[in-house]
């Protein structure tokens, strides 16, 4: 039985400057702290956190939503990629950021609290400057 969650923050910079340097090498490596490899191409592949997670972009909105499938070295083989949508929205302190993830397999629990540690707090960090 696969797992699910949906998680949000807010944070300080445009939904467009949140969208860039999420589908940016360069800017994703600074912002998490773990080196990526990314585009901004649908249907290419990335990896994050120095390889740990990897997966491809499915459908990208400029500025909007970002869908990709997702994966840690700590899937098994058999199990299927989980699923990873992010939205953004303008909010009066930057951007709002909801992250669902489904698809999970049930080992998948830590991932939640991996979000805010390993994404949302170092994210809010970067963007600060």
């Amino acid at each position: 039985m696969s797992i699910s969650f949906e998680i949000s923050t807010i944070l300080p910079a445009t939904p467009d400057a949140v969208y860039a340097a999420w589908l940016d090498s360069a800017q994703h490596s600074a912002m998490t702290g773990g080196a990526a490899m990314i585009t901004p191409k649908v249907g290419e592949s990335f990896s994050a956190w120095d390889g740990y997670i990897f997966g491809t972009n499915e459908a990208l909105e400029e500025g909007k939503r970002i869908v990709q499938t997702w994966r840690t070295i700590e899937f098994t083989e058999e199990e299927p990629d989980s699923h990873l949508e992010i939205e953004l929205e303008a909010h009066e302190k930057g951007s709002l950021l909801t992250l669902h993830h489904s698809n999970l397999p049930p080992h998948g629990t830590q991932y939640e609290q991996g979000w805010i540690d390993n994404y949302f707090e170092p994210m809010t960090r970067f963007f600060q400057g």
